[in-house]
């Protein structure tokens, strides 16, 4: 089982930048695809971004190109969303999600093991 540890949540402003990373520990992540999904009050999850660790390759949401970029770094089994142009709209919890079997899909039910999320806040 793969754990899942999220950070760098915030109060930032409209037009800032932000980096969130996720930790993971426990076996090992190849073949894993490791994904961001976002919840704002009041609306359903929502998929961000997701990135093959094995390969590299990502698949991301149409809301958020452009303007959030997914990427990883295998020797510290981080994940990091690095978020640019933020605006009021992308105020909601952060989670990172893992799957094992390689799906690179924004379905969450696809995915395994979830954080616990990290907050962030765009303020206008």
């Amino acid at each position: 089982q793969v754990q899942l540890v999220e950070s760098g949540g915030g109060l930032v402003q409209a037009g800032d930048s932000l980096r969130l990373s996720c930790a993971a520990s426990g076996r090992t992540l190849r073949n894993y695809v490791t994904a961001w999904f976002r919840q704002a009050p009041g609306k359903l999850r929502e998929f961000v971004a997701a990135i093959g660790w094995s390969d590299g390759n990502t698949y991301g949401a149409d809301s958020v190109k452009g303007r959030f970029t997914i990427s990883r770094d295998n020797a510290k089994k981080t994940m990091y969303l690095h978020m640019n142009s933020l605006k009021p709209e992308d105020t909601a919890v952060y989670y990172c999600a893992a799957n094992s079997r390689g799906l690179l899909t924004g379905i969450a039910s696809r995915y395994d093991a979830w954080g616990q999320g990290t907050q962030v806040t765009v303020s206008s």
